[in-house]
Formats: structure tokens, sequence, C-alpha cells
């Protein structure tokens, strides 16, 4: 059975929960629509992406 020989101090303990932490989503506001999207992500609601038409716009039920 593995028992540690050594107590973890707290520096190297919080060392490696430092990529632990949650980022924030970057949104940011389509120029021509004004919706938020995430960045480099294709807009769902009129198709396009970096000013070309790449999928049909969904259509409103």
């Amino acid at each position: 059975m593995a028992v540690p020989k050594r107590k973890v101090s707290p520096s190297r303990r919080n060392n490696r929960r430092s990529h632990d932490a949650l980022t924030p989503v970057n949104y940011q506001e389509d120029q021509h629509t004004g919706e938020f999207k995430l960045r480099h992500h294709i807009d769902l609601k009129s198709g396009m992406y970096r000013g070309r038409q790449i999928l049909e716009p969904k259509s409103e039920f």
C-alpha cells in the first residue's frame, strides 16, 4: 500500500491545483447582427464566418 513519506506542503499542493481554475467564456459581439457569439465559430443565426456565407441561415419558426 502506497503511503506518503512526507507531508505535502500547502505550496506544493496549491501548485498542483493551479490549473484547476475556471476561465470565463470569451463572448464577442457580432459586427453584423449584434448577437454575442464565440470567437472563431460560425454564427448559427446568420450562417456567416469571417464575412463569408458558410451555412444556410437558420429559419424562424
